[in-house]
C-alpha cells in the first residue's frame, strides 16, 4: 500500500503540467516541484535594429509585432508549461528566447509560445502556425525534405527510463516483448519500431502520459531522448532511473519553414552568436543544468546549403 501511495504521488507530480486538475494531487512529504527560477535565468540583449527582409517569416511576424513559436509544455527543464500561470520555462524555452533577441523581438513582450505534438510539428510550420519550433527536435535527412534546420544547438542521445524496480532492462537489447511507450511520430518511436521490432510499442501525443502509465505499472519502460528522462527521474528519483547508455545521436535543431532560408541562417548566426557570449551556458545551467548534470560542449552548427 505504501508503494502505492509514493507511486501516485509521483503521478502527481511529473503530470502537474498535464492540467489544474491534479494541481496538488500529490501525497504528503512529495518532494518540491523543481524547475528553473526566474530570477536566474539570464537576461537576452534584443537586436533592436535588426531587419530581415528576404525572409517572408520575419516579415510577417514584425507586422504581427510578435513571434509565434512552437514548444512542448510536458518535458521538465526541457520545456514545461505551468497550468496555473500558462508559463513556459526550461532549456528549449530559453533558445528560442535567444533566437527572438537576435531577431529583434524582447522575449518578455513579443514571443507567443504554442505547444505543438511531435507528430503536428512539420505540418504547423508548413501551414505557417508558428514562425519556428523549439521542443527536442532531432535534426534529420527526412525532416530536411519537408523543413528547414538551424543548429544543432544540443546533441542528445535516445535512452530507456524504467521504475527503479525495475531490473530486467538494461538497453533496446533488452525489451523484446516489453510493453515501451513514447511519442507518436518522433525519431525514438520510429528507431524502437525499425531496430527492436519485437518490443510493444505504445504511442501518445507527450511522454506525461508515458510516464503516467510507466508509474502505474502498464508499460514497462519509456525511451525518447536522454535529455527528456534525466528531468522526469530528477524529480522523483526514488521511483524512476534511467536504463543504459543513451543509444543514438539526436542532434537537437531549430525547425524552420522549409524555403525560409534567411531565417534558418539567422538563426544560425544567433545560435553561434550566444553560445560565444555565455548566455548559452547560462541558460543550460539555470533549467537542464538542474538535473545534475554539467553542460556539455555545444555541437557544430551545421550550415547546409539550401536545397
Amino acid at each position: 500500500m505504501q508503494r502505492t501511495h509514493r507511486r501516485l504521488g509521483a503521478l502527481a507530480l511529473l503530470l502537474a503540467a498535464a492540467g489544474p486538475l491534479l494541481t496538488g494531487c500529490g501525497r504528503p512529504g512529495s518532494p518540491p516541484v523543481k524547475g528553473p527560477q526566474p530570477d536566474r535565468l539570464p537576461v537576452y540583449t534584443v537586436e533592436s535594429a535588426f531587419t530581415l527582409p528576404d525572409s517572408p517569416t520575419w516579415n510577417r511576424a514584425k507586422k504581427r509585432g510578435r513571434l509565434i513559436v512552437g514548444a512542448k509544455e510536458d518535458q521538465p527543464y526541457l520545456g514545461e508549461k505551468d497550468p496555473a500561470t500558462g508559463r513556459y520555462s526550461g532549456f528549449d524555452i530559453e533558445i528560442a528566447k535567444m533566437m527572438a533577441a537576435s531577431l529583434g523581438f524582447d522575449p518578455a513582450t513579443g514571443v507567443d509560445f504554442r505547444t505543438i505534438a511531435s507528430a503536428n510539428r512539420e505540418t504547423a510550420l508548413q501551414n505557417g502556425q508558428i514562425d519556428y519550433y523549439v521542443g527536442t527536435y532531432t535534426i534529420n535527412d527526412k525532416r530536411k525534405q519537408l523543413v528547414g534546420f538551424a543548429g544543432p544547438y544540443y546533441q542528445a542521445g535516445q535512452s530507456l527510463l524504467v521504475r527503479t524496480d525495475e531490473d530486467g532492462i538494461h538497453g533496446p537489447q533488452d525489451l523484446d516483448g516489453k510493453r515501451v511507450c513514447s511519442a507518436a511520430g518522433s525519431t525514438p518511436y520510429q528507431r524502437i519500431q525499425q531496430d527492436y521490432p519485437k518490443a510493444e510499442l505504445v504511442a501518445y501525443d507527450t511522454y506525461s502520459i508515458c510516464v503516467d502509465n510507466l508509474l502505474t505499472y502498464q508499460v514497462d519502460a519509456v525511451t525518447t531522448d536522454d535529455t527528456i528522462l534525466m528531468g522526469y527521474a530528477a524529480k522523483v528519483p526514488d521511483e524512476l532511473k534511467l536504463a543504459g547508455k543513451p543509444f543514438s545521436k539526436e542532434p537537437y535543431g531549430i525547425g524552420v519553414p522549409r524555403g525560409d532560408t534567411a531565417l534558418r541562417l539567422a538563426l544560425d548566426d544567433a545560435v553561434a552568436a550566444h553560445e560565444k557570449n555565455g548566455d548559452w551556458k547560462k541558460a543550460y545551467d539555470a533549467t537542464l543544468g538542474l538535473s545534475g548534470v554539467p553542460a556539455p560542449k555545444p555541437p557544430p552548427i551545421d550550415r547546409y546549403p539550401a536545397n
